[in-house]
């Protein structure tokens, strides 16, 4: 029985091996690609920490004017890159500041194991840190109605947008598009310090967060007393909402057009 141990012992300690090499070829790959989080940024602030933090500001066609509504958008699970970038001025061409923070730290992801090992090395405590940074930032723009603000995220992004309006009270609105979801009623009532609503996207089809998970996550906000609309498209998958599905038409492109009308109700007419 011992060397039966022993040979199990040794075959777990080989596959261990093994996946913690493949993991780190992907990420090396990642490293040596060539793309980098900072070549999509063009504004700085600081963290809390007293790091340098980065991101990405879309302005507008009116940028210089005024008291203007703005949202952080938060990207997905592969970090702050060109993908973000894009929708980040598709919305700030809808008339509205919009400020991606780069909440890896300068980390960028092009294949699954990279970003997976991305989020998960991530610590919550500092990327909740950070996104506060982000918001200070963005509410000292002169061209900002710092009480205009809402917050959206896509994949991980969406998570840590509601995790920021639970823990802001200054928040406006939120978008949550198949992030990480909250079920618990007293968690979300956070939200009730202000007269923010959630909007939640989710896909049918999505492997990562399964339909019982939005049912649940909708039970609750309507238990909180929390004012919300979630949409679950029938046959989508996960990260459905895209530049080149909006530009498509179909589901990405009406949900699209429902994030476009939430914003206008929390930010214009409220």
């Amino acid at each position: 029985m011992p060397r039966l141990i022993r040979f199990f012992l040794i075959g777990a300690l080989v596959v261990l091996v093994a996946l913690v090499g493949i993991v780190g070829f992907f990420i090396l790959t990642d490293s040596l690609g060539g793309e980098t989080a900072e070549q999509h940024t063009n504004v700085t602030f600081s963290a809390a920490d007293g790091t340098t933090l980065r991101g990405y500001l879309a302005l507008p066609p009116n940028g210089g004017d005024a008291a203007q509504p703005a949202v952080i958008m938060v990207h997905e699970w592969w970090g702050l890159n060109a993908e973000i970038v894009e929708m980040a001025d598709k919305l700030a061409a809808e008339g509205y500041v919009v400020l991606a923070p780069d909440t890896y730290r300068g980390n960028l992801a092009t294949t699954v194991p990279g970003a997976l090992y991305l989020r998960i090395s991530a610590p919550a405590d500092r990327v909740d840190s950070d996104m506060r940074a982000a918001f200070a930032y963005l509410a000292e723009q002169t061209n900002v109605d710092p009480s205009r603000i809402g917050v959206m995220g896509f994949c991980y992004g969406g998570g840590v947008a509601l995790r920021h309006a639970i823990q802001n009270p200054q928040i406006a609105g939120t978008i949550n598009l198949y992030g990480d979801t909250v079920d618990d009623p007293a968690e979300l009532g956070a939200l009730l310090t202000t007269d923010a609503s959630v909007l939640g996207i989710f896909g049918e089809r999505d492997q990562q967060i399964p339909v019982s998970e939005v049912e649940a996550f909708e039970r609750a906000l309507a238990d909180a007393g929390i004012v919300h609309e979630v949409t679950i498209y029938p046959e989508m998958p996960h990260a459905f909402v895209n530049p080149a599905g909006i530009a498509a038409g179909g589901a990405p492109a009406d949900a699209w057009a429902q994030i476009l009308a939430y914003w206008e109700a929390a930010l214009r007419e409220a």
